[in-house]
């Protein structure tokens, strides 16, 4: 069982965040109950879902009296409640933080936004290279010579969104343990993108980060920090930063160290990057790989997604695991004695509502009537 067993969670489905934060909680061990709308479709089918996986879904008709009592029924049970819609859906809806904090005071409320729940951009649509682009992360990461590069939707959907929202929920789950007392957490992508900028505002503000793309310790300028092409048109990426691993690097390569000196000399960055891209150039990918195992010189494969789940170190650590014919990342992070699992595979929309719907206390001719009036 997860650390977070008997943790009961409901989930107002929706995309991108706030699913994300779900799993964590469900691969944690949590009870999370998804709830769909009628009529409502796994846009990626299942079992590909990886996001729902581990949840049990339970289709209401929020626009019925019925629907609501039983959402807010749910959410009497629960620890923690979580949404990701515009700011005032759920309140339209009648489930908003205070109706939900009326029924259960003890209930963590969390949403998860672009904008957040205030600002004169909150009710306005936006997707995660929008938020991204308002915190500073946007413009720091691409080329010198070219746009800003869209990190994927990792840094606004996933860790400025879906991770702040799971950590916050379950910061507040710990203050309602010694407290009683709920509270809203409202986690904004926008925010999120913002705080994992911390360590570059902070080099920003001393003078050692500027504003232009490639120019940087960490964003591609360094010849010592990167990725290189080599023989075989794949890459390899190098990132030997303290002195001791980037001599050890420069040795292994056949170069002469002192010739690199002084390392942090940024005005020889670029010579020295032409330099080692013709080195990396004379082998293959997995040749280099070869030549620098068991090193500390920062040295390792650029692999594409069918490629890292059969690399040697993931397949020891099991990083990747195939569920119901679906290979996907593992539960992380790992626990000495309450180990987190993929309890159940993703849901289709409804599978489980009348499961739920007991398992939450409802008595069967109550569901009955919710199933004849077509709220369930």
């Amino acid at each position: 069982m997860g650390p977070l067993n008997d943790v009961r969670v409901v989930e107002f489905a929706g995309i991108g965040p706030g699913p994300f934060a779900g799993m964590l909680l469900a691969d944690l061990g949590a009870e999370v109950v998804r709830i769909d709308r009628p009529g409502q479709e796994d846009l990626l089918g299942l079992p590909y879902d990886v996001l729902a996986r581990g949840k049990r879904s339970l289709q209401l008709d929020l626009k019925t009296a019925a629907g609501v009592e039983t959402a807010l029924r749910l959410v009497e049970g629960a620890d923690i409640t979580t949404e990701g819609f515009r700011p005032g859906v759920m309140e339209r809806l009648g489930l908003g933080p205070e109706a939900c904090l009326d029924r259960n005071p003890r209930l963590v409320y969390g949403r998860v936004t672009g904008w957040g729940q205030d600002g004169p951009l909150a009710t306005t649509a936006g997707h995660d290279i929008d938020y991204i682009a308002l915190s500073g992360a946007l413009n720091a990461i691409g080329p010198a010579d070219g746009p800003p590069s869209p990190p994927l939707n990792l840094v606004g959907d996933f860790g400025g969104g879906g991770m702040l929202l799971a950590v916050g929920v379950l910061a507040a789950l710990v203050a309602a343990a010694r407290s009683g007392q709920g509270q809203v957490v409202d986690a904004a992508m926008v925010d999120g993108a913002a705080l994992q900028m911390a360590m570059v505002y902070g080099m920003h503000a001393a003078g050692r980060w500027n504003n232009q793309r490639g120019a940087n310790l960490v964003d591609g300028a360094a010849p010592f920090y990167g990725p290189y092409a080599c023989a075989d048109a794949r890459w390899i990426a190098v990132a030997p930063i303290e002195q001791r691993f980037h001599r050890q690097f420069l040795e292994v390569l056949g170069l002469e160290a002192d010739a690199f000196e002084p390392q942090m000399d940024q005005s020889q960055w670029a010579a020295r990057r032409r330099m080692l891209a013709e080195v990396f150039l004379t082998r293959t990918r997995d040749e280099w790989c070869a030549t620098f195992e068991g090193t500390d010189a920062c040295v390792a494969p650029v692999l594409d997604l069918d490629e890292a789940p059969a690399h040697p170190h993931n397949r020891a650590r099991q990083t990747f695991i195939e569920r119901d014919g679906v290979l996907q990342p593992a539960p992380a992070p790992r626990f000495s004695r309450t180990g987190a699992e993929i309890r159940r595979p993703p849901p289709e929309p409804g599978e489980h509502s009348r499961a739920v719907l007991a398992d939450w206390g409802f008595a069967p001719d109550a569901i009955a009537e919710l199933e004849a009036a077509g709220a369930i």
